[in-house]
């Protein structure tokens, strides 16, 4: 007997269910197994993979100033970067001046004031209106050790008054552009002075920071510091390798900020 019309409609939808869970067992079937044995979402896989390998926030670098105060590293980084010029025309006495003028017009020459400031226990030469260092102790920057100081043939040497930046090194890396009054400024400037250990002074010579720095290791950021200050103050440059031997020092300090004075 021929099926109803009802019948054939119950039979053509039981055909349809069954091929339409066939396909969504063959899709399901496409999917990488993950070590469970279930399924895995190839999406899901790729945002983790993502997440996973995020690189990490940047550590932060030091700040640009303090306080106020501009720090070694930011300072590097508005001090232009140049070879040495050639030493062609330095004379000390003609491009400088002479030595320890009173620039400041305060009666004592550079050098007295200097002493003054470095030394503790300072006594002075009767008649000079406390002009004239006779004697003094020193709390040696670049040593470390403490000179008793005493004016006289002798003497008077074990403490000398360096330039911090070299007048030489100075001429060389942009002095030459300076007027004379700017230059002569430079050369007795306190911030480009320190009353030092003789011998000390005179092994550093006219040498930068790339090859001579203090013996005493706990001074030479404040040392790197100084002739920051001074290179940006006068506006003159540094070779690439007086910079990589100040950033090699400051990356025990990083806060380190420049002096005023």
């Amino acid at each position: 007997m021929p099926l109803s019309s009802s019948p054939r409609r119950v039979f053509a939808s039981l055909l349809l269910l069954s091929a339409l869970g066939l396909s969504s067992c063959s899709a399901l079937g496409t999917l990488p197994v993950g070590a469970d044995g279930a399924a895995t979402d190839p999406a899901a896989s790729s945002t983790k993979a993502t997440t996973s390998t995020k690189a990490a926030t940047p550590t932060a670098s030091a700040p640009a100033s303090i306080g106020g105060q501009l720090t070694v590293s930011a300072a590097l980084a508005k001090i232009p970067t140049k070879g040495r010029a050639p030493k062609t025309g330095y004379v000390r006495t003609e491009v400088f001046g002479a030595a320890w003028k009173d620039v400041d017009k305060n009666g004592c020459d550079t050098r007295n004031d200097i002493l003054t400031r470095d030394l503790k226990g300072v006594t002075y030469k009767p008649g000079t209106r406390d002009c004239v260092v006779l004697t003094g102790t020193l709390a040696e920057p670049y040593t470390g050790t403490t000179i008793n100081f005493v004016r006289g043939q002798g003497t008077s040497q074990a403490v000398q008054i360096d330039h911090v930046v070299a007048l030489s090194d100075a001429w060389q890396k942009g002095a030459q552009k300076l007027s004379q009054t700017q230059r002569e400024a430079l050369a007795n400037d306190p911030l480009n002075l320190l009353a030092v250990d003789g011998p000390s002074n005179s092994r550093k010579s006219d040498g930068d920071a790339a090859t001579w720095l203090p013996p005493k290791k706990s001074y030479r950021c404040a040392y790197v510091a100084r002739q920051a200050a001074v290179k940006l103050k006068y506006g003159l440059w540094m070779t690439q390798g007086e910079k990589d031997a100040i950033t090699r020092v400051i990356a025990s300090c990083p806060t380190q900020t420049l002096p005023s004075a």
